[in-house]
């Protein structure tokens, strides 16, 4: 008997490897003489990173860093030498959660220390990045990033932009000359699950920028100030590309990638099971159990539940999802290769408790799933 254990992680609770272990825990009370693979995955946000890095058994280096308000930060990046690949997680130098709630400004922050995490990818070698974009706390098209990497952005006297989206709307001039050359050699890969355009009523600054900070007026300030990056780089790089599916995520990140970088965009949990070969866990497996915190109709937009039962579908694997809750349209998953859903909660509970219990009560469901299944297994 194989059992696949495949989960995101649950957010303000367990990464995805301490949520795989209470399961494997769990099952292994049931089951013991079952084989558990324990195989953490995630689709493109906070967690991908070491996601990654616990499925493949990469390496974790440390870098220190500007953070989005320019406050130094010490941010991790992944390494997998075998392929020289990067792995960098935008959130760890250019997150929502390094800014403090009151101090969040869509105006300022930049993409500055995501820069700094590339250049140290390349200075190692790195012939492939994967750039995992969620959870940004900025709104800067990715200036700071190319900034950091030598594009010199000028005002009309020649002097160099302040920092953030804002500041983009005074670009007068675009200096390439001193952009890091090995950006051209490196394949380069964007993890994300959304596909706004740059610019406009679904773009970047509309659709993400009042969650980093932004009032509707400084909302309507962005889009502006964006969308003249955007033909200042189109009259530069010959071509425009604001509208491309993605070019929006993480505050416009996507858009420097795509139009500096030759981007390709792929479903993060796509990305992530390529690089932690779920595909060959999953083939003669009898089961695979994923999960998340919520699991609803949203989860069909991308999220690890939905990527994992693609992968056990191609085999006719059965898939079954743990939940911290189940909300509201879950039952469409069943039609997309998930077989079974479950909630963590024994009884009533607050959120906090939850939380606070969720390997415990990991471990006590997957114990049931793994008695009801090895009962299942002697008919």
């Amino acid at each position: 008997m194989k059992i696949v254990i495949a989960p995101d992680s649950f957010k303000d609770s367990l990464d995805a490897a301490g949520v795989a272990r209470a399961i494997a825990a769990g099952l292994g009370e049931a089951w013991p003489e079952a084989e558990l693979v324990e195989c953490p995955m995630a689709d493109g946000g906070e967690g991908t990173m070491e996601a990654i890095l616990a499925a493949s058994h990469g390496e974790l280096r440390r870098q220190t860093v500007r953070g989005p308000l320019g406050q130094s930060v010490e941010a991790g990046w992944g390494w997998l030498p075998q392929s020289r690949t990067a792995i960098i997680e935008m959130a760890q130098a250019s997150g929502l959660q390094l800014v403090p709630t009151g101090q969040r400004d869509a105006c300022r922050s930049s993409t500055w220390g995501t820069g700094e995490l590339i250049a140290a990818a390349l200075a190692a070698g790195a012939q492939r990045v994967v750039l995992a974009i969620g959870g940004s706390a900025t709104n800067d098209a990715g200036s700071g990033m190319l900034r950091a990497l030598g594009l010199r952005l000028l005002d009309a006297d020649g002097q160099a932009l302040e920092e953030g989206g804002l500041a983009l709307a005074k670009l007068a001039r675009i200096d390439a000359s001193d952009l890091d050359p090995r950006l051209a050699e490196v394949q380069f890969e964007v993890a994300a699950d959304v596909d706004n355009p740059l610019c406009g009523a679904n773009g970047a600054s509309a659709i993400f920028g009042p969650q980093k900070g932004a009032n509707p007026q400084q909302v309507q300030a962005l889009d502006q100030a964006l969308g003249h990056f955007a033909d200042r780089c189109a009259k530069l790089l010959g071509e425009d590309v604001r509208d491309y599916p993605g070019c929006g995520a993480a505050g416009g990140m996507g858009f420097a990638a795509r139009a500096f970088m030759g981007a390709q965009f792929r479903p993060g949990v796509e990305v992530v099971a390529e690089l932690a070969g779920l595909d060959a866990l999953v083939q003669g497996a009898d089961l695979v159990i994923t999960g998340e915190g919520r699991f609803d109709a949203q989860t069909l937009r991308g999220k690890t539940p939905m990527g994992v039962a693609r992968v056990a579908k191609r085999y006719g694997v059965p898939v079954v999802v743990l939940a911290g809750t189940l909300g509201e349209g879950y039952q469409q998953l069943y039609a997309h290769g998930v077989d079974a859903a479950f909630a963590l909660a024994s009884g009533p509970m607050s959120l906090e408790q939850a939380c606070a219990n969720a390997a415990q009560l990991l471990q006590a469901r997957a114990c049931d799933i793994g008695r009801l299944w090895r009962c299942a297994k002697q008919f």
